[in-house]
């Protein structure tokens, strides 16, 4: 997917980009190549991979979900900033909270957001089921994103206990999703979560299937989850 190819597949879904914002995905991309030689951000380098499989891939969820009424967004493992920042992009008027776990991803997204001239943006480095446990994050967010960090079960603890009661938990996956809701559901409920619609479609040109999943959050999470570090993972609820 070229410039052109990006521009047009987001006309077609409804979103005019401005010359500033393109010139915010160009730059993106740039960096996220000048960075990638000295840390491992994304085996994807390819401009028109980059394109397609970040940044179209990431801005799919809002063909799906509407972010103009949204006010904070809190993107768990992201990363390379994916789906959050193009989200940003999109967006400007979000206030995007990003928790990843390695610290020199949030050197690389701190230099990006100075380079791409982004505000209302914070990047914090930990681990998601800390942010869960603290005051300052729990269930603070309008959304809550992931993209490709675990399997629903596993995703709907780290995330949920971020969402607010109202809000909503919207995770970005790939095929055979229908397998894994099958399996959360009980996690989902004991989480305060409830599956609103699941969105499936095909990544243009590779045709590979892609899902977005939108999760009210209609309770508060109970106090004891998120478990400790590593538990969520481990032994999944079930």
């Amino acid at each position: 997917m070229n410039e052109s190819q990006f521009i047009e597949a987001l006309q077609a879904e409804g979103f005019e980009l401005s010359e500033k914002q393109l010139a915010q995905f160009k730059r993106y991309f740039e960096m996220l190549v000048e960075w990638n030689e000295k840390m491992n951000l994304t085996a994807i380098t390819d401009q028109e991979e980059v394109y397609l499989k970040h940044f179209y891939d990431s801005l799919s969820a809002a063909f799906h979900f509407d972010f103009t009424t949204v006010e904070t967004v809190c993107d768990v493992g992201a990363g390379a900033g994916f789906p959050s920042l193009p989200l940003k992009i999109l967006y400007p008027h979000l206030h995007v909270t990003i928790i990843d776990s390695l610290n020199k991803r949030i050197t690389f997204l701190n230099e990006l957001a100075l380079a791409l001239e982004l505000e209302g943006v914070a990047f914090h480095h930990g681990r998601a089921e800390e942010f869960g446990k603290n005051k300052k994050f729990r269930e603070q967010f309008d959304v809550v994103t992931a993209r490709a960090v675990a399997r629903m079960t596993v995703l709907a603890e780290y995330c949920l206990p971020l969402a607010k009661v109202g809000g909503t938990f919207v995770a970005l996956k790939a095929a055979k999703v229908s397998d894994e809701l099958v399996d959360a559901k009980n996690a989902l409920a004991v989480l305060g979560g409830k599956v609103k619609a699941t969105h499936q479609f095909l990544l243009p040109g590779e045709m590979s299937e892609r899902n977005i999943v939108i999760v009210d959050k209609l309770r508060k999470t109970p106090g004891k989850y998120p478990r400790k570090a590593g538990t969520p993972a481990k032994e999944p609820l079930i």
